[in-house]
C-alpha cells in the first residue's frame, strides 16, 4: 500500500516530492512514475484530493491537478515533457529521450499525441465526460465532478463527439510506427531501446482497455470508465499495441501498479 504525506508537510521536506491522487492511476502519473521507477529516482508521494478545493496545493503550486514534480526549491513542474526533462537531467542514465535528431523530433512528437492538449488522454477525458453528461440517469455528484473536470478540459459537446475519431487517428500512428519498428527488428516504438514514448503508450492505455484488476487494483466505477467501448476506437486498437503495452510493463515498469 502506497504511503502518502500531506502537501502541508510536503512542503518543508526537500529532494523530489510528486503530488499524486491516491488510488486513481491516471495516466499523465503512471507515465511519471515509470519514468520515475526506470530512471530509479527516488520520491516522496504527496497527497492530492481528487476533486476536491486542494488549497494548499494551490498555495504551493499554483495550480490543483496532478501530477507534479517538486525538487527541492526549484519551480513545480506539472507539464508531461518538464516533467520528462526534468529527469533526463536528474538522472541521464538510462536516456528516455534519444540521442539522434530525427528520433527525438518523433518521440517527442507521439508522446505529444498522447500526452498534450487535444492528444488522446485529452480526447478520452472529453469523451468520459459526455457520456455523463448527456446520460439522464447520472445521479448528481457524478454530473458535479464531470462539471468540474470538463472546466478544465474545455468541454463542448462536439469537441466531444470528433474525439473518437481523434484518439483512433492517434492509435493507427502508433500501430503503424510500431509496424515499422517491428520490420526493423526493434521491439520499441523509438530507435532500438526503451524511450519516454513506450512508457507513454503502455500508460495510457489504460483510457481504452485498462491492465487487469490484479495488476492494476481499480474501483469498478473508474474502470466501467476507462474501458473504452466505443467502436472506431476499438477497432483502432491492434492487438500488436496492447502486446507491446503488456511488454513494457512485465520488461521495464512496477507491477501490480501501487497506487
Amino acid at each position: 500500500m502506497a504511503t502518502y504525506v500531506e502537501v502541508e508537510q510536503a512542503i518543508g521536506m526537500g529532494g523530489l516530492r510528486m503530488v499524486m491522487t491516491p488510488a486513481v492511476p491516471g495516466p499523465w502519473t503512471e507515465a511519471a512514475r515509470g519514468i520515475l521507477h526506470v530512471k530509479r529516482i527516488p520520491y516522496i508521494k504527496v497527497r492530492q484530493e481528487l476533486g476536491g478545493a486542494n488549497h494548499p496545493l494551490r498555495e504551493w503550486t499554483r495550480q490543483t491537478t496532478a501530477p507534479v514534480f517538486i525538487y527541492n526549491d526549484e519551480r513545480p513542474r506539472s507539464l508531461w515533457n518538464d516533467q520528462l526533462f526534468f529527469a533526463e537531467r536528474l538522472q541521464p542514465d538510462p536516456p528516455l529521450i534519444p540521442r539522434a535528431l530525427d528520433d527525438r523530433a518523433r518521440m517527442v512528437g507521439l508522446s505529444n499525441e498522447l500526452c498534450g492538449e487535444n492528444g488522446l488522454g485529452w480526447a478520452r477525458r472529453l469523451m468520459m465526460l459526455h457520456g455523463t453528461l448527456t446520460n439522464r440517469n447520472a445521479n448528481e455528484d457524478a454530473i458535479r465532478f464531470a462539471r468540474f473536470m470538463g472546466a478544465k478540459y474545455g468541454y463542448d459537446p462536439a469537441l466531444a463527439e470528433a474525439a473518437p475519431h481523434r484518439v483512433a487517428e492517434i492509435l493507427a500512428a502508433l500501430d503503424g510506427q510500431l509496424a515499422a519498428q517491428r520490420a526493423r527488428g526493434s521491439r520499441h516504438l523509438i530507435g532500438e531501446r526503451l524511450s519516454a514514448l513506450d512508457i507513454y503508450w503502455a500508460a495510457f492505455a489504460a483510457l481504452i482497455e485498462p491492465l487487469p484488476q490484479e495488476l492494476c487494483p481499480m474501483s469498478p466505477g473508474f474502470r466501467r470508465m476507462y474501458q473504452c467501448d466505443d467502436p472506431a476506437v476499438k477497432a483502432a486498437l491492434s492487438p500488436h499495441l496492447l502486446a507491446h503495452r503488456d511488454f513494457i510493463y512485465h520488461e521495464y515498469l512496477e507491477l501490480p501498479l501501487d497506487m
